[in-house]
């Protein structure tokens, strides 16, 4: 796939993304009802749980293309790895701004160390973190690519744990929207949410694809370099 495919690419979905998050907002604000229980501050769920599937989705995506690398072996790979969990943190840090909102809004207090679904997350979110401290502290090159793919794959597993948290816990703050026997909210509030998550997961797309593409520049400029420093 040549540079321009993917300039295009990336374009594409970052002006999908804007399309997604502007009828997002347009609907959690001037079109789906507030919530009987927790009034109008309950819309920050809409934002909120899209921003955490979000975030699982990046991990276990990055999840995915480790397992590939160990498989393969093929180096850009360990790239399609790493760039996924960075977004993931980011994302994470949305969850833990936007749920702490949440919880002073309808508990009043900004943490509650007696959740499970909190408490969960934060190891999750930690863990990740801690990813880019053993990335960074070995040497470019095929053990770092192993080291770090590896730890993504342990990490992926901790992510069915925090769903089963909010199930278990089934508390105000975390209702359980997705039963067996059918969704738990009416239809356009279930409307809304799937646009809000197909915003989220839009804006993740774009996202990785321009800083995938601002990665691939930095290798390129990297190798010229050496070309420049042989040459010479």
């Amino acid at each position: 796939m040549t540079h321009t495919a993917r300039l295009d690419r990336a374009t594409a979905a970052t002006l999908a993304a804007a399309a997604l998050m502007a009828a997002a907002v347009a609907l959690i604000f001037f079109y789906v009802p507030s919530d009987v229980d927790q009034g109008y501050s309950q819309r920050i769920f809409y934002f909120h749980v899209p921003i955490a599937l979000t975030t699982y989705t990046l991990f276990a995506w990055g999840a995915v293309n480790a397992a590939r690398y160990l498989w393969t072996g093929r180096e850009d790979l360990d790239l399609k790895s790493y760039v996924p969990m960075h977004l993931g943190v980011i994302f994470g840090s949305l969850t833990l701004v936007t749920g702490s909102i949440w919880a002073h809004i309808s508990w009043g207090t900004w943490w509650d160390w007696g959740s499970r679904e909190l408490n969960t997350f934060l190891i999750i979110f930690l863990f990740y973190c801690a990813y880019f401290m053993l990335r960074f502290s070995v040497e470019p090159g095929a053990r770092r690519s192993r080291y770090s793919a590896v730890y993504a794959l342990l990490g992926v597993g901790l992510i069915p744990l925090s769903v089963l948290a909010v199930r278990i816990a089934q508390d105000a703050l975390h209702p359980v929207v997705f039963r067996s026997n059918g969704v738990n909210m009416d239809g356009s509030m279930f409307f809304t949410f799937c646009v809000a998550l197909a915003a989220m997961l839009s804006l993740a797309l774009s996202m990785y694809l321009v800083e995938m593409r601002g990665k691939r520049l930095d290798e390129r400029l990297a190798q010229l370099r050496r070309l420049a420093r042989e040459a010479a």
